[in-house]
């Protein structure tokens, strides 16, 4: 339930009452300020509330924009303010204070309220806006969407109001929102072969009454069949995991539009959106392992190589952009570079292909798994991802080496949360040192990596993993605000993931590899979860989450130590019961997050993943 109060009777000929009722509005008409300030104070604090002007002039999608996206406490357009519970307070102060100063009269102020009014000679001083100016006196968060074309006015006059509708007659309301439902920033195939029609599809939806999660939920329904039909391991079930895995990615845009189509934002949406796409990704990874299986190729080695390659590619961008977006004096000649190079149009689709987003990235391996084998789809996977995991970070590092970025204190934690230190480097983090954390997260990382490459299952590789966790712990012993530091996290998961694939690859036992993959898969699960729970300022997993899954550095630990105590067959016992273990720890603490009333409405967007 929502309150609209307008601060006045609507001029004639005016759309505002039936346009709030539209948006699911109950309205209350008050006489004068003080009667809105009394009528305020009726509304249930739980509801979301808003004043407006009855003279307001606009498209019906701006008093959308304005007034019903539930990811903002506060948010206002021209004419037009509203609180959710969590604002409500600041907007009760900011209207008591506003009626105090001008003595409770906004208008014309007849005892009425069927003969209530405001003033034509009120213009930009009408009650809503002096709230929103009241308010971001007191350092209130404001939202103030991007209108665009659309009209959002109170006209003062006769002749103005009339030159208002004109421009809202000019424009196509519904043009603009089914435009809008497309995100901004998005890769070359999706915005050029998916976007055109996803979207009428998103607003086909819309008008069936169906939600976002229906659709996200259909999403990964349909990329699990596709993931069955590549693992059927025939030419038909190939080329029907192809169709479909394009008819999933299909409606994984759909789902995004709908929700900007209808502000259809929620905590539950967002827990799916974060880690549905992985879960597709990977699910079909293993779906093809299985199905070259069936015809007598193992490529469980290549299916987790790629899932490594491609979560540690994400780690990447999400330490990067947790490192420096709230940085001061962030600026470098590369970055004023990057930003001339997106003054010329060509480059930009090229810049965004050849870092193979998920659009791209799952059109190639549709096509890929269709027409050729397994093996060749990981392989052409792999080296594409390498490249680009190589172009964009060699990037960032230039970047990161060229300015002179000062970084907060909030960024240091995130990238401390983004690490998952256990107990053990946490206690070697006491005590250590000082030392470069890139430098020693890298030495360590290598000390237990190349051991299990050359070697195998083994005391040395036990050994290096002892002096890995001695290194990560000197890694974080100190706030991570060095330039490099934000290559801590990804340097972390190198070496867990890695070290996980090499001691499974060379154990020369079946089955050992799907083990680890499903261990892979629920660690980066896990991982996962902390950046999207970062994203949403809701905080890292709890402590006790991280300590009962050890830490990256304790699984790494653990792992070398039942390789070199085990048999091949038990290590495979061994790392399925860890996968389990580890699975179902971390998605009960997730589950219970994500649908808890402190989980974030929605996560930022952020870049194409």
């Amino acid at each position: 339930m929502s309150t609209a109060i307008l601060t006045g009777q609507p001029v004639p000929g005016s759309s505002i009452e039936d346009d709030l009722r539209s948006l699911g509005f109950d309205l209350r008409v008050a006489a004068d300020a003080a009667d809105a300030e009394t009528l305020l104070a009726q509304v249930p604090g739980d509801q979301r509330v808003a004043v407006v002007d009855p003279r307001f002039v606009g498209h019906l999608h701006a008093l959308r924009l304005g007034l019903t996206d539930p990811r903002f406490p506060l948010a206002a357009i021209t004419g037009a303010v509203t609180a959710q519970a969590a604002g409500r307070q600041a907007l009760t102060r900011a209207m008591a204070r506003e009626n105090s100063a001008v003595g409770g009269v906004a208008g014309a102020g007849g005892p009425a309220r069927a003969n209530a009014g405001v003033r034509e000679t009120d213009g930009p001083g009408h009650l809503a806006d002096r709230i929103v100016t009241a308010l971001v006196a007191d350092g209130a968060d404001v939202h103030r969407p991007e209108l665009g074309s659309l009209v959002a006015e109170v006209p003062a006059d006769p002749q103005a109001r009339n030159e208002a509708r004109q421009a809202v007659a000019a424009v196509d309301d519904e043009a603009v929102r089914l435009r809008s439902a497309v995100k901004s920033r998005d890769g070359f195939f999706t915005t050029f072969f998916v976007s055109p029609y996803s979207r009428h599809l998103a607003r086909w939806c819309a008008r069936r009454g169906l939600t976002p999660n229906q659709v996200t939920t259909a999403s990964l329904l349909t990329a699990l069949i596709a993931a069955g039909c590549a693992a059927t391991g025939t030419r038909v079930g190939f080329v029907a995991a192809g169709v479909l895995l394009i008819c999933s990615f299909v409606l994984d845009c759909t789902d995004g539009q709908l929700a900007r189509y209808s502000l259809q934002y929620s905590t539950l949406g967002a827990w799916l959106d974060a880690t549905f796409d992985r879960a597709k990704e990977y699910a079909y990874y293993a779906g093809l392992a299985l199905g070259a299986a069936r015809g007598g190729d193992d490529v469980w080695a290549l299916a987790l190589g790629a899932m490594v390659l491609q979560t540690c590619r994400h780690v990447v961008d999400f330490s990067f952009n947790e490192a420096n977006h709230d940085a001061t004096a962030n600026t470098s000649p590369t970055a004023a570079l990057s930003g001339r190079l997106d003054s010329v149009g060509w480059t930009v689709w090229v810049r965004r292909m050849i870092v193979l987003p998920i659009g791209e990235r799952w059109a190639l391996i549709a096509v890929l798994t269709a027409v050729t084998t397994p093996r060749t789809t990981f392989y052409v996977l792999l080296a594409g991802c390498a490249f680009a995991a190589t172009y964009t970070t060699a990037g960032r590092v230039l970047r990161s080496l060229t300015r002179k970025a000062r970084r907060t204190d909030r960024a240091a934690q995130a990238l401390a949360d983004l690490a998952d230190s256990g107990p053990l480097a946490e206690a070697v983090a006491r005590v250590a040192p000082r030392f470069p954390a890139p430098a020693s997260a890298a030495i360590g990382g290598l000390l237990v990596v190349v051991p299990a490459a050359a070697w195998g299952a083994g005391w040395q590789v036990v050994l290096g993993a002892v002096v890995y966790v001695v290194l990560s712990g000197a890694a974080v012993s100190r706030p991570l605000k060095g330039a490099l530091d934000w290559l801590v996290p990804p340097v972390f998961r190198a070496a867990e993931y890695g070290t996980v694939l090499l001691l499974a690859a060379t154990s020369g036992v079946n089955g050992v590899l799907p083990a680890a993959f499903g261990l892979v898969a629920a660690v980066a699960y896990h991982h996962y979860d902390t950046v999207y729970r970062i994203r949403g300022n809701a905080g890292a997993p709890p402590a006790r989450l991280v300590r009962a899954i050890g830490g990256h550095e304790g699984r790494t630990l653990l792992v070398t130590v039942l390789a070199a105590l085990l048999t091949g067959s038990q290590f495979k016992v061994a790392l399925t019961v860890l996968a389990v273990a580890v699975a179902l720890v971390v998605l009960v603490e997730s589950i219970r997050f994500w649908v808890s009333a402190g989980a974030p409405a929605v996560h930022d967007e952020g870049e194409p993943a």
